[in-house]
């Protein structure tokens, strides 16, 4: 099946390419062969993310292997697909591309073709290593130019500069510098540089991701999306806007590209919007928000969730629960923005349906809720019981329930009307919403499977995503000859036709995937730069001095340097270099503050940042991708999406000062229901203040109870902290009995001081999650990273545990326990949301007071 991309117009088709896949046409003998390169590509990633190496003992690859093998892949198709500038051939790839690409494949794939030998000489190079290793860094820079754009280049010849520059730097950057031989070494010889961590997270889990995106796109499942969406919301006033903000959202699950999202939806959104009455500048905006947001909406985020999992040291899945409410709220405050844009504009439906009573239709989606919720829960049930019951042979059997599943649902399609493959722009025709829920069932499946693997197997991503495809791909094989036999109808090319779409999949999503492994090598140069020259010790004092030891202004810092940065750098660069240099700042000056700060709450900080960069002015490329849609000025598109983004904009400050947001420290159901619903109320009261309209316009003094009642509900814990503390101190002595009755997952909250690196008296507050219950203290505490040594009534730390919880948590050995923390025994500060409603309902009767005059007139 055509993907939404294939049926936009020709130049809306190269914006895509210049930036995702790459802007040349090939065709004969050379575009045939770069499809087989890309296809072999993807195969070899299936393969590498599958149990098969380890299942017929052969083809297994360690990392290092197998990002050799990656980046030969990248950099080999980078010069292939991209040509060299504007005015280089796109039909055709010039003799100097072949030699570069042929080059840029054999340093790529060195450390695999010389493996043996270089183990036996580590930090000692030969004249062959040095110099495939410059050639490798020199191509790698001309690949990083053309796929992912100039500022992304310079900014790693600036950190290469760095590196052999120290001493001539200014005193506060200044180091003893590094060799050519001992940068190179670094930097492509070893796994501190291209070869690290986001180039392993690129080999290991991005690509399949992609690739899943990628099958399901092209299976049907982003033309399904959009069209249970326009069902369900085309008929409403400014329906088509609320249909981008949904279909986005459900694409943006199994999608983390900005500018194709735009683009495959905005084709028909956008003219939509315009027809409805938003205008060209808010219809552009809308778009790109509730796109640019795709990559924020779990389970598959963007690229950069991924590398998360290395740089927290947490699950993927805990990630997804982390981000899940977040994600959720951002898209609810965006579709709460296009209705009140609706009623100010005071639109109309630009397709009408005939009308039911508002309690069939309640009866309908409530009906409708529930049998869903209803079918999930059996279908968990049904599968815990496989597992308790038949062991090993537990994956069979429900191997089978989801073929019955399967087969069920594809019955369901074959006896609704087929999908249009299209929404038309000029005359839309309404859709009813359950028969076009019914046609497409089955694209449900995939997605299922990979949440069950993550969320509940909490298989690796990568596995995870490989069950995913496996699931998906038998889906694009069967479906239309399934459909074809269920309405006794001949399969004809049916066979052919699913077989093709699973070939030009994994196509597509090897071409999507160029420029991510581009960028995450790229990416390693920062980095290695940052490990070589000991730039992140240095970043502590800069940011210290820069924020006067505010964590407030820190935090602004942090985002104006991501928002700059995300100008030219792609999301997944701008993540690694801010999250390498100032994550654990934040984390450190947060403790030294007293302040307890989350380290996925920084990490997430980081990426919500970096994602904005897509739409902010003057470089967006998603705002000018949805400004080449609707015909109108980017640099307008972009402020307007800019004033639409700031529902998101302050979501990361929240969850820093209250963790609630991401899930962190909410015991209990009832605690998790009023948390989701005084957030959401929040958001929806935060998103009428940036419209300056609730039910009419906003009065100044409703506007001033309406933002307290946001603070009330967002930071309800700020209010009580001053009527009484959080935590109360007992003794150190007491920290093995604090330890054993602490709940699961509970944390131990310790204020410890000493002396730095730099001679200095320190005194930090530090949070240590103590995992299972049931232990005594001091295997707790063990099993967190901690060894305490008594020293008569006071404790000090013995031993932090590499790589542990404990010494992510930013404790440090040698220093003196000065005090546990324990929670005082105050109110809930949740009392504070019933002030907060009060207000809200303050407002809502004066304006609607204010509507009683118009009323009478109408």
């Amino acid at each position: 099946m055509a993907t939404d991309i294939e049926k936009a117009p020709t130049e809306l088709q190269e914006l895509v390419a210049e930036a995702d896949t790459g802007s040349r046409k090939l065709a004969g003998v050379t575009g045939t062969f770069l499809f087989l390169v890309a296809l072999a590509w993807a195969v070899f990633q299936f393969w590498y993310a599958s149990p098969l190496p380890f299942e017929f003992g052969f083809g297994i690859l360690n990392d290092t292997e197998a990002r050799a093998v990656h980046l030969a892949f990248a950099m080999f198709l980078a010069f292939m697909a991209w040509p060299a500038g504007k005015g280089s051939a796109r039909d055709r790839v010039p003799l100097i591309d072949w030699t570069l690409a042929l080059a840029g494949a054999f340093a790529g794939a060195y450390l695999l073709l010389f493996y043996a030998q270089l183990a036996t000489r580590p930090g000692q190079p030969t004249t062959m290593d040095v110099v495939t290793a410059t050639v490798g860094l020199v191509l790698l820079l001309e690949a990083t130019r053309r796929a992912v754009g100039w500022p992304m280049a310079v900014l790693a010849i600036v950190f290469i500069v760095y590196a052999m520059a120290g001493p001539w730097m200014p005193e506060v950057l200044q180091h003893k510098g590094a060799s050519l031989n001992r940068l190179i070494s670094h930097l492509w010889l070893t796994t501190e540089g291209v070869y690290g961590i986001a180039l392993g997270v690129s080999t290991g889990a991005i690509f399949v991701y992609v690739l899943f995106g990628a099958l399901l796109d092209r299976a049907g499942g982003g033309n399904y999306m959009m069209q249970v969406s326009f069902a369900a919301l085309g008929h409403l006033r400014g329906g088509p806007a609320k249909v981008a903000v949904v279909s986005s959202a459900l694409n943006g699950m199994i999608s983390g590209s900005s500018v194709s999202n735009v683009v495959s939806g905005g084709i028909f959104t956008i003219p939509l919007m315009k027809k409805s009455g938003y205008g060209g500048v808010k219809a552009g905006a809308i778009e790109t928000m509730s796109s640019v947001n795709g990559q924020i909406m779990p389970p598959v985020m963007g690229a950069a969730a991924f590398l998360m999992v290395e740089y927290v040291g947490i699950p993927y899945s805990d990630i997804v629960k982390h981000a899940l409410l977040p994600a959720v709220l951002s898209y609810i405050g965006l579709f709460y923005i296009v209705h009140l844009e609706a009623v100010k504009l005071g639109m109309n439906p630009i397709v009408s349906r005939t009308p039911r009573p508002w309690r069939a239709t309640a009866l309908a989606w409530g009906l409708g809720l529930s049998g869903s919720i209803v079918v999930v829960g059996l279908l968990y049930y049904a599968f815990e019981a496989a597992k308790a019951l038949l062991g090993a042979a537990a994956p069979y059997a429900i191997g089978a329930m989801v073929a019955l599943l399967y087969l069920y649902s594809v019955r369901q399609a074959a006896l609704s009307p087929d999908l249009p493959d299209d929404i038309d722009v000029d005359n839309p025709e309404p859709l009813l919403t359950w028969p076009t829920v019914k046609a497409g069932l089955h694209f449900l499946l995939p997605i299922g499977v990979l949440i069950w693997c993550l969320m509940i197997e909490e298989f690796s991503p990568a596995l995870s995503a490989f069950w995913a495809i496996v699931v998906l791909v038998a889906l694009m094989l069967t479906q239309h000859p399934l459909v074809a036999l269920f309405r006794r109808r001949p399969a004809g090319g049916h066979w052919a036709r699913g077989w093709n779409d699973v070939v030009q999949g994994f196509h597509d999503g090897s071409r999507n995937m160029i420029g991510i492994g581009i960028a995450t090598a790229t990416a390693g140069i920062i980095v290695g730069g940052i490990t070589l020259t000991g730039l992140g010790l240095r970043m502590t004092d800069f940011v210290e001095f820069v924020s006067q030891g505010n964590v407030f202004v820190m935090l602004l810092f942090i985002a104006f340097v991501c928002l700059v940065l995300g100008l030219g750098v792609p999301t997944t660069a701008n993540y690694v270099l801010v999250a390498t240099l100032m994550a654990p700042v934040v984390v450190e000056l947060g403790a030294q503050s007293g302040l307890i700060i989350p380290l996925i709450g920084v990490h997430l900080f980081v990426f919500y940042y970096g994602i904005m960069g897509d739409i902010t002015p003057p470089v967006g490329l998603a705002t000018f991708a949805a400004a080449a849609i609707s015909g109108e000025d980017a640099i307008q598109t972009g402020i307007q999406g800019s004033l639409y983004a700031l529902r998101t904009v302050i979501l990361p400050f929240i969850w820093i000062f209250n963790p609630q947001l991401l899930l962190l420290d909410v015991t209990g159901t009832a605690e998790l229901v009023r948390v989701v619903v005084a957030s959401t109320i929040a958001m929806l009261v935060f998103s009428a203040l940036t419209m300056f309209w609730f039910r009419v316009k906003l009065r100044w003094w409703e506007a001033l109870a309406l933002l307290a009642a946001v603070t009330l509900l967002f930071r309800p814990d700020f209010f009580m902290d001053q009527l009484t503390p959080e935590y109360r101190d007992v003794p150190p002595a007491q920290v093995y009995e604090i330890a054993k009755n602490a709940p699961a997952d509970g944390r131990m909250v310790m204020v410890i001081k000493g002396m730095t690196l730099e001679g200095e008296d320190k005194v930090k507050t530090v949070a240590v999650r103590l995992g299972a219950a049931g232990a005594d203290g001091r295997k707790r505490l063990a099993d967190a990273g901690i060894q305490l040594m008594p020293l008569g009534d006071q404790m000090q730390i013995g031993a932090v545990k590499f790589g542990s919880r404990a010494k992510k948590a930013g404790v440090e050995q040698g220093w003196d326990v000065h005090a546990i923390k324990v929670p005082n025994d105050r109110p809930s500060p949740h009392w504070f949301y019933l002030p907060a409603l009060a207000l809200i309902a303050l407002v809502w009767f004066a304006q609607g007071l204010r509507l009683r005059p118009r009323s009478a007139l109408a």
